[in-house]
């Protein structure tokens, strides 16, 4: 699926994808940095039927909302034919012990034997992160292993 993006002269740029229904998603981004969600009118697709601001932080997380589950089925979908192993993802709440600390300080491949192959942070996507990459609450921590390995993941993730 392409983008279309349009000009806005003295004003910005608006960035935006067609649906199968014919209405168009996007985000309009002006000059000084702000962004709104737009949704086209159903029956008008140059009209606005809902214009949503968002901060930085808030467009970062829709990012990586959308994304991360576009990368998991990718990933599962390579390795399809490995009986046992399986592709998960994992959001980094703010009460876990590990926000603010390395992925290394988990050590989560040692206790789970499960491997982190991304993590995705306000819509972007940092493959194979290494030890020393640090963890902030809402990061979206792509695993692979085991189905008894991710249930150990997702306990170490959410109370260390």
């Amino acid at each position: 699926m392409d983008f279309e993006d349009t000009s806005l002269p003295g004003l910005g740029v608006r960035r935006e994808i067609i649906l199968a229904s014919g209405r168009r998603v996007g985000v309009v981004i002006l000059r000084d940095g702000t962004m709104q969600l737009i949704i086209s009118q159903r029956d008008d697709p140059d009209a606005c039927a809902a214009s949503i601001p968002l901060s930085v932080e808030e467009a970062g997380a829709i990012g990586a909302m959308l994304g991360a589950p576009q990368l998991v089925t990718q990933l599962s979908d390579q390795h399809r034919d490995l009986p046992g192993v399986n592709t998960q993802q994992f959001v980094l709440s703010h009460e876990s012990p590990y926000v603010n600390q390395t992925l290394g300080d988990t050590h989560l491949r040692t206790r789970t034997s499960t491997s982190v192959v991304a993590i995705s942070r306000s819509g972007k996507v940092f493959p194979s992160p290494t030890p020393g990459f640090e963890l902030n609450a809402g990061d979206v921590l792509i695993i692979v292993g085991t189905s008894a390995g991710l249930e150990k993941a997702a306990h170490l993730i959410n109370n260390g």
